[in-house]
């Protein structure tokens, strides 16, 4: 089970590694643009959302390999999902029609996506719920279960 927790940790590091990027596209060498762009948008949640699952991935199969989950794991997982799809639809709202700004017609054939500060908010705001549901996750389970032992005289 290791493995898959290592796993867990590499999948982490390339979503903190793609947040990373979508938030600040210099790093990669590209020259920085006014406002945001769709493709720096879904950089973003991409990143985020492997971040999360990389942690769900790693806090279960570290603490909880052969446990059942509890059922406030179970909340904190869901929660944590939530918090994901919640960022989705805020960081998305103008570019899928029902935000308060559309998409705003700039040059001829181009479009300028909006995102603006009750986005903003209600985009870091599900990337909190999402933490806290990992958060609530690794610590509402039961750590004084012991994993099955295997015995010889088993069989």
């Amino acid at each position: 089970m290791a493995r898959v927790a290592q796993i867990g940790i590499a999948i982490g590091a390339l979503g903190m590694m793609l947040t990373i990027m979508g938030l600040f596209p210099g790093v990669t060498g590209l020259e920085p643009t006014t406002g945001i762009g769709i493709v720096q948008i879904f950089v973003i949640l991409i990143g985020f959302t492997l971040l999360i699952l990389g942690a769900l991935i790693y806090v279960k199969f570290t603490f909880y390999a052969f446990k059942k989950s509890t059922l406030s794991q179970q909340i904190g997982n869901r929660l944590a999902l939530t918090g994901l799809v919640l960022a989705g639809l805020s960081a998305l709202a103008d570019i899928l029609g029902f935000g308060s700004h559309g998409v705003i017609p700039a040059v001829e054939e181009e479009t300028t996506i909006f995102l603006g500060r009750l986005q903003a908010l209600a985009i870091i705001f599900s990337f909190f719920v999402a933490s806290f549901g990992v958060a609530m996750y690794a610590l509402m389970g039961d750590l004084n279960g012991r994993p099955p032992e295997k015995n010889d005289d088993d069989n």
